[in-house]
């Protein structure tokens, strides 16, 4: 059994303290930290009511992730076996440095951005490594479900499916309804940050770019249906195209409907979508941050969203000299993570892998030192994990391709 530290207190952070109270025989001890610590408090309140057969001990904290001295000297006092940072991506860096100050272990399920642009790449924490490894630290990114379990699906189809993996589609597909003319699922800075950002995919070595929204494909998903989903670039592309031998070309696609999109560019025509700072009434604002504030708060969406998720990959390849295809994918219901965890399934598909992998590294399962993505671990510990922790996965030898 070990002590964990959350930081964090949005929708994933709240999905993830509820799964490591249900999984109470590996972690004996949750800390619960952010900037406002009332959310913290609300995390622990619901925990309190949803999992009363719990023995793993909550407690909450308050802390500036931002602040490194103050977050180093919180690790060395509450001394966790691992931090698991569901805090903004922008707060990544900030967080390895005072999980290797404070010799702690480090798990995330995004990679680095830097506050002024839009631009996710690895590189930032890749130049870890020899820091973590020289002090005898883990630090495993990514570990979310896209990128995370995505990840997984690749390394577990390459060790069981494939002698080599020649093309992968990750297809994320939200079949939810929120019932609002136009919100996020996720933390909509982010969200639209990655929306607006030019599309591209990993082939034959590099990257080719497009436009955003150019690449419009349709696709029928088990359990949600017919959905338009649209080419994005997104991080474990980077990864993936490293870690997979024999790899011509990764490819991602989202669905989006049409409402989404028109209320998106309507705000992108008049500016609310900037990142660069405007000079409003005697002060600076970021417009994104303050459409940000206006747009429903994701962790309020659970009780309205009805409908399912699919996400996975599908996979081309050989096996033995003849040529394979393979698709591996969850499906996950609005309601029914509601239900559980008092979350919508966007956060819960995220919040349970996070759990996982957090899991996985404090129990010494995977366990080296240095910096590492989900893929270059074992994936069996993990796909087992997935079905018994609400994520069972689903697989199909004979998937419609994407052209």
């Amino acid at each position: 059994m070990g002590k964990i530290m959350i930081i964090g207190a949005g929708g994933v952070a709240s999905v993830a303290a509820h799964k490591v109270c249900q999984n109470c025989a590996q972690f004996e001890e949750l800390v619960l930290a952010s900037r406002t610590l009332s959310k913290c408090d609300a995390i622990a309140a619901s925990i309190a009511e949803k999992m009363s057969g719990t023995t793993t001990k909550v407690r909450t904290v308050q802390v500036d992730a931002d602040d490194v001295p103050a977050l180093t000297a919180l690790l060395q006092r509450e001394n966790p076996d691992v931090v698991l940072n569901l805090a903004l991506p922008y707060q990544d860096l900030h967080i390895m440095d005072a999980c290797l100050a404070a010799g702690v272990h480090y798990v995330d399920t995004a990679n680095y951005e830097p506050l002024d642009t839009a631009k996710f790449e690895y590189k930032w924490q890749w130049a870890y490594r020899d820091r973590f490894a020289k002090a005898g630290l883990t630090a495993l990114l990514g570990s979310g479900f896209d990128p995370g379990v995505t990840g997984v699906f690749c390394a577990y189809a390459l060790k069981h499916h494939f002698d080599e993996i020649h093309y992968i589609d990750i297809l994320d597909c939200n079949g939810g309804d929120h019932g609002y003319p136009f919100a996020t699922n996720f933390n909509p800075e982010i969200n639209i940050r990655e929306v607006g950002a030019n599309g591209s995919y990993w082939e034959n070595g590099g990257w080719v770019e497009t436009a955003p929204m150019e690449i419009k494909r349709e696709y029928d998903f088990a359990e949600v249906g017919k959905k338009d989903m649209y080419l994005l670039h997104h991080e474990e592309l980077e990864s993936l195209g490293i870690h997979i031998p024999g790899i011509r070309r990764i490819r991602f696609f989202m669905t989006f409907g049409q409402s989404y999109l028109t209320h998106l560019k309507c705000l992108e025509n008049v500016g609310m979508t900037s990142i660069e700072p405007i000079l409003f009434e005697g002060r600076e604002i970021v417009p994104l941050q303050f459409l940000a504030a206006v747009l429903p708060d994701p962790s309020s969406l659970g009780p309205r969203t009805v409908g399912k998720t699919n996400i996975g990959c599908i996979f081309q390849g050989v096996k033995d000299g003849k040529e394979k295809t393979y698709y591996l994918y969850n499906v996950c219901d609005h309601q029914e993570a509601y239900r559980e965890v008092g979350s919508q399934a966007i956060s819960y598909t995220t919040g349970v892998p996070a759990m996982i992998g957090a899991m996985l590294v404090m129990n010494g399962t995977w366990r080296r030192d240095g910096v590492y993505n989900i893929e270059e671990f074992d994936p069996d510990p993990f796909m087992d994990a997935l079905n018994k922790w609400g994520l069972p996965w689903q697989e199909s030898f004979t998937p419609v391709l994407v052209d």
